[in-house]
């Protein structure tokens, strides 16, 4: 804990005096002043600085390029906004609000054309693809909702249920053996096929109020996204449309070699988060395996220490830039490791673990 304090960001020395510190381990006066190197932090004043009056980033709510469906970065509200929250920049911060507007809009089914922000021009001529793009928003702005602890609103809480409903169906059906179906030579997910996402799941692993009052959902949740996901390419057939998928999950979403080294390191270390707070890490065996590789790693200080480090780890599927890195890309050796300490600080202190503060 002093290593971070002493070498890393703004953001991570913030995050672990607030996240996992005891209370006693900083004065006021110290956590007035991490306050204040945060707010002038150069990532959380380029982010604020980015979004639009409307209170988007981009005009963009998925940090999605429906012409090629390609994972977009530094764009999209929903990413934008948890990274805000990643960064431990303060709720009272006026970007949230604006934000938080837009998402109660989407989850309030308002019809307005203007709500289809990314997927304006692509929804022309195919109907389909609006019903189906305004219910992957509405998730991902339930996500964003639930991550930034507006957990208890009945607007966040109705939408969270629905869509567990939804997912719940799914996995009790025949489609969550068998989701494919066959169109000419391609495999295509069944209409009526509805199952997670990176979203979905992590809306679950932040309400512990749905976890409890749906035991029974989360827990075959987590036991179906345990399994092996399919090695074939596989597409959505929306409409007479093909989209690609990038959050949607039919299994395991992380992947490691023998010896638990992961092959995307950030989205690793964000799913154990997420199956932390689920309580049910104990379900999966890749992301057990990955955790023991990276403690296996750290010296006697608790810090991340690798062979041949030379840059920070970066993720091919930029799913999780809202979460990784919080160090700014530096040259020091110290910003390398910053991340994935702290990360692992945070799964330890999330998972009850007894830990040593020095």
């Amino acid at each position: 804990m002093s290593w971070l304090r002493d070498h890393a960001s703004p953001a991570i020395k913030w995050r672990t005096v607030r996240d996992i510190l005891p209370p006693e381990a900083a004065t006021p006066e110290q956590r007035q002043q991490l306050m204040d190197e945060l707010r002038t932090y150069k990532p959380v004043q380029q982010i604020l600085k980015k979004q639009k009056p409307n209170g988007t980033w981009g005009d963009n709510i998925l940090g999605i390029d429906p012409a090629r469906w390609s994972v977009l970065e530094n764009v999209g509200t929903v990413s934008q906004y948890r990274r805000l929250i990643e960064l431990g920049v303060p709720r009272e911060e006026r970007a949230y609000r604006m934000a938080e507007r837009v998402f109660f809009r989407l989850l309030s089914r308002d019809e307005s054309p203007e709500l289809f922000f990314e997927f304006k021009r692509a929804v022309k001529g195919t109907p389909e693809l609006g019903e189906w793009s305004r219910a992957l928003m509405r998730e991902g702005s339930t996500a964003a909702l639930a991550h930034g602890g507006c957990v208890e609103d009945p607007r966040v809480r109705g939408a969270a249920h629905r869509i567990a409903t939804e997912i719940s169906q799914f996995l009790r059906s025949e489609l969550a053996e068998k989701p494919f179906i066959r169109k000419g030579a391609r495999s295509v997910l069944h209409p009526d096929a509805r199952p997670p996402t990176l979203l979905s799941v992590a809306m679950v692993a932040w309400m512990p109020n749905l976890q409890r009052e749906r035991a029974g959902f989360v827990e075959r949740l987590a036991s179906y996204l345990a399994r092996p996901a399919p090695k074939k390419n596989w597409s959505i057939m929306v409409g007479k449309r093909l989209v690609k998928p990038w959050i949607h999950l039919l299994g395991e979403p992380i992947e490691a070699d023998s010896s638990g080294r992961p092959k995307d390191l950030p989205l690793a270390l964000h799913w154990i988060e997420l199956l932390v707070r689920m309580g049910m890490l104990h379900t999966s065996a890749t992301a057990q395996r990955v955790l023991a590789r990276l403690l296996s790693e750290c010296d006697e200080r608790g810090v991340w220490s690798p062979k041949n480090l030379r840059s920070i780890p970066r993720s091919p599927s930029k799913l999780v830039g809202f979460a990784f890195p919080l160090e700014a890309d530096t040259k020091k050796a110290e910003s390398r490791q910053a991340d994935v300490t702290f990360r692992l600080a945070l799964i330890a202190k999330l998972a009850g673990w007894h830990l040593e503060y020095t």
